[in-house]
């Protein structure tokens, strides 16, 4: 018999984050996500169960950043680069299981994998008609870090950061 496949499979129940619950147990909120990982580092230093706490990000953003023009001939060079290491460790692979010459295998896997490479991103670039001519890079970025506590660890939580130095007392 096969194991339940659970769609939370790091957590031994799905967490909660419903506004009521994170709000009741929001231990500090920070504005980058360095910081409240340096708190939770900080109570960890100092002996806290950790594991009883949720860092939440919240008003979740999507950053795309353009990073260049993109041309069939750009196109063509990432695929070919691309096909290159798949053309290697095909090659790899072969060198594993055959008796033929391991340089031989790699040079032909990189020669094959950068001609279909070059020509399936020049295809695939050119199938746009134009639509999207430029390359970019995509992000999830988050407004505000909420440091949560779990199972009544609120307060021992807030005392280690105001201890530390890393929560205003009227927080």
């Amino acid at each position: 018999m096969t194991a339940p496949i659970r769609p939370f499979a790091p957590f031994a129940a799905p967490p909660r984050i419903d506004a009521a619950y994170t709000a009741w147990n929001t231990v500090a909120s920070f504005d980058d996500y360095a910081a409240a990982q340096r708190a939770v580092d900080r109570l960890s230093d100092d002996g806290f169960p950790v594991e009883h706490l949720d860092i939440i990000g919240s008003d979740l953003r999507l950053v795309e950043r353009v990073t260049g023009r993109l041309t069939k001939a750009r196109a063509a060079a990432a695929g070919a680069v691309s096909g290159a290491w798949f053309g290697l460790m095909i090659g790899l692979l072969l060198g594993l299981f055959t008796s033929g010459s391991w340089i031989g295998l790699l040079v032909a896997g990189a020669v094959i994998g950068t001609a279909w490479g070059a020509l399936f991103g020049f295809l695939g670039h050119a199938a746009t008609r134009g639509a999207r001519d430029f390359a970019s890079a995509r992000t999830l970025v988050a407004m505000r870090y909420d440091l949560v506590a779990r199972d009544g660890f609120l307060d021992a939580a807030r005392s280690g950061l105001q201890l530390a130095g890393l929560l205003n007392p009227a927080a």
